[in-house]
């Protein structure tokens, strides 16, 4: 697949993670076209192609006379499990530099992803409940996400809306801040709940729970964290008398998965980040959720954590309870393949 630019052809070229090269052009594309707003390292680009086992992922490096012009990555996971869905494609990251932009390149990147997912989910398990193959390419939240979505006005919204693309239920969510250093706990229940961090040999109680209640995503991204060494007690526990019926994750500067994937950079340092966070679901609305959120902030306050992310959420009224406010806004766009 070629497109036009100045009268010279950009060819799409594989995108190889494990060239150095490749990975050194799309932070600096990146870099170019989005700027300060949403810098991402080159840590940040490896951890985010790490092989999952049954995850696909591909890309395309743009290349006008040889140099890098744009770029983009997606992925699936057609091989899902049940619990998980399998018929989605995700748009991870595409970008162009400036100096080439509306030259047809982000449109020839974009129509080379859509193709090569509709042939991944064509020849994948999932169907639609007609019994036809199905498919729908999501912009952004991936299995590693670059991002939740696209942030609200700005240019990349338009392109997308002007290529067939449309808001989904949630039209957009948010990541939510605020500054801990004068964190003071909300007024609580009186709860017969505590919450408090996981240990080593807890793994068990923190898979079973996430097993029976949020059998999906959150499930999957706590094997993979484990998996990688990553430390049990990043996770807090909320034990009642009948054991873990709750958990909330935190990401801290030292955690195993890096804190940059939150964009905390607006924020004074240090940095953490709080979520997922969920309770069992016959227990919910009795404030245990609330409950399991403050000794999460309480933990991070008291170890001298200053800015502080809640991502990818629509519950501003419940997190606006302990201080948070809207910090980045995503436009959350799909297309059915």
């Amino acid at each position: 697949m070629s497109a036009q630019s100045h009268g010279s052809e950009a060819q799409l070229a594989p995108f190889d993670a494990d060239d150095a090269r490749h990975l050194s052009w799309a932070v600096e594309l990146w870099s170019d076209a989005i700027g300060n707003v949403l810098p991402f390292s080159k840590g940040f680009l490896e951890f985010n192609l790490k092989q999952d086992a049954g995850v696909v992922r591909g890309g395309r490096i743009a290349l006008v006379g040889g140099r890098p012009a744009g770029f983009v990555l997606c992925s699936a996971h057609p091989g899902a499990p049940p619990t998980m869905r399998a018929d989605v494609g995700w748009l991870d990251a595409i970008a162009v530099a400036p100096s080439v932009q509306r030259q047809g390149i982000g449109t020839a990147l974009l129509r080379w992803a859509e193709g090569w997912l509709t042939d991944l989910l064509a020849a994948g398990p999932s169907q639609s409940e007609e019994g036809n193959r199905a498919g729908r390419l999501l912009v952004g939240g991936s299995l590693r996400p670059f991002t939740p979505g696209l942030l609200v006005d700005t240019p990349a919204v338009p392109f997308f809306l002007e290529n067939g693309y449309e808001y989904g239920g949630h039209p957009v969510e948010w990541d939510v801040a605020r500054n801990l250093s004068d964190y003071a706990s909300p007024p609580l229940r009186e709860e017969s709940a505590a919450a408090r961090p996981a240990q080593p040999g807890q793994e068990g109680e923190l898979m079973a729970f996430l097993s029976r209640e949020f059998p999906g995503r959150w499930h999957w991204m706590a094997e993979r964290f484990l998996e990688d060494g990553g430390r049990i007690s990043d996770y807090m526990l909320l034990w009642t008398e009948d054991g873990v019926h709750g958990a909330c994750r935190l990401t801290f500067e030292d955690s195993r998965w890096p804190i940059d994937r939150f964009y905390p950079f607006g924020l004074p340092r240090p940095w953490a980040q709080l979520g997922s966070i969920g309770i069992s679901a016959h227990l919910r609305g009795q404030g245990l959720g609330l409950t399991l959120l403050d000794a999460g902030l309480r933990r991070l306050h008291n170890g001298g954590v200053n800015g502080c992310v809640i991502d990818w959420t629509t519950l501003l009224d419940f997190y606006a309870i302990c201080g948070f406010s809207p910090y980045k806004e995503w436009a959350q766009l799909g297309k059915v393949l």
